[in-house]
């Protein structure tokens, strides 16, 4: 029987329990180490992975003091470039959360140091394996719309005052912004959806809300988990929120893809639902999904008509599991298996790195008057070594 792959996780947060997926994907892999900063983060540790679970509060003492094969990484993302890069130039396969870094000079190094070592490094964009974008990926791939032209997508960030605002993430000298921090997200399934990547790009926003809370705390020690509440309603009356804020909180980007698809996101964090709606449109038809969980649909339309509210088919979301609906699960599992046996990803380090970079171009041109901005490609021999085709001309899904 193969050994087991030992696996350190790095960042005990609330993102750590992605980890607790290790040892159950069918691939032999358990969590021996663990690192934090923090040393209150060893209980938790303990707790997640077990008492016998190595714990260091820096990340370097576990490349040298234990035998590691992979790690997962889920610190803070104004850490995830030097971690990883340490990770990868001593071998040791990464399991990077998204987004990849928080500029794209560090996006770059990270995907440097792995095409100069040959170590496999995985971005965790896990919508990729969510229901209801797989659905929608299939549709596309079947030519159901024709060729793809255009793609929306509208984000209701229902929890947003407590996700984003009472920690680092409202702070735009550690997040850059929430076209990075959250969009980065949707952006990556919007490439997806489209076949290809932004090249030119035009934001805008405003902190319209948040900013005008002024009962302030230091949650530092805290976990999400420790303030989140549905209760925390209505935006204006919400508590707690961190000393700096200078994030918006009401953001849009339009984008121009590198093979003529233009698309468009919106996000806002202070609606009281939380849920992403994507439209897809081709030259024979389109789709839009209603709800992202289990239980939503997909509707097609691909005849004319004037108003047709379910459509011409419409497809059941069917996303059972637990973390992002099974698709947290998936990820690890993909993660595990590239490491172990070498298996094909549906994620993709470049355009994870794409993603990023077309985020901070939105955030660049919104807090700009909305100047346009040119999104630099990664390096082609960069792109090579993950053998990803970053064609500016590649056909769009469908054709």
């Amino acid at each position: 029987m193969r050994e087991p792959l030992h696996v350190a996780v790095i960042g005990v947060g609330a993102r750590a329990r992605l980890a607790q997926w290790v040892g159950r994907t069918g691939v032999p892999a358990r969590v021996v180490a663990a690192a934090d900063v923090d040393p209150a983060a060893r209980d938790r540790a303990y707790t997640l992975f077990g008492p016998g679970t190595s714990f260091a509060t820096d990340h370097r003492d576990l490349l040298r003091d234990v035998a590691l094969d992979a790690a997962l990484v889920c610190t803070p993302d104004d850490t995830h470039a030097g971690i990883a890069e340490d990770l990868l130039r001593s071998g040791v396969a990464v399991y990077l959360e998204k987004p990849l870094a928080t500029t794209t000079e560090d996006c770059d190094r990270v995907l440097a140091a792995a095409a100069e070592t040959g170590t496999p490094l995985y971005v965790g964009h896990n919508m990729r394996h969510m229901a209801v974008v797989r659905t929608m990926h299939e549709i596309v791939a079947r030519g159901e719309i024709g060729e793809v032209q255009a793609v929306w997508c509208r984000h209701f960030v229902g929890n947003g005052g407590d996700y984003y605002f009472k920690d680092w993430h409202a702070d735009r000298a550690r997040s850059t912004g929430l076209l990075l921090q959250k969009a980065v997200h949707d952006i990556d399934v919007i490439h997806w959806l489209a076949g290809s990547t932004t090249r030119d790009v035009v934001g805008m926003g405003d902190l319209q809300v948040y900013g005008r809370v002024t009962d302030r705390a230091d949650r530092t020690g805290q976990l999400m988990t420790d303030w989140f509440s549905y209760d925390n309603w209505p935006p204006l009356e919400q508590t707690g929120l961190h000393p700096t804020i200078d994030v918006e909180d009401t953001s849009m980007m339009l984008m121009r893809l590198g093979n003529g698809v233009l698309a468009s996101y919106e996000q806002c964090h202070f609606t009281p639902d939380y849920w992403r709606n994507y439209t897809v449109i081709g030259t024979h038809g389109r789709l839009e999904n209603f709800g992202d969980g289990d239980g939503a649909t997909v509707r097609v339309w691909n005849r004319r008509t004037s108003y047709a509210e379910r459509g011409d088919v419409e497809y059941p979301v069917v996303a059972q599991g637990q973390g992002h609906q099974d698709a947290d699960r998936l990820t690890v599992a993909e993660f595990l298996r590239h490491v172990a046996d070498g298996a094909p990803l549906t994620t993709s380090p470049v355009m994870a790195r794409d993603a990023v970079a077309a985020g901070i171009a939105a955030t660049v041109s919104l807090r700009a008057g909305s100047a346009p901005q040119r999104v630099r490609p990664v390096a082609p021999e960069v792109a090579a070594h993950f053998d990803d085709d970053v064609d500016p001309a590649a056909p769009r899904p469908g054709t």
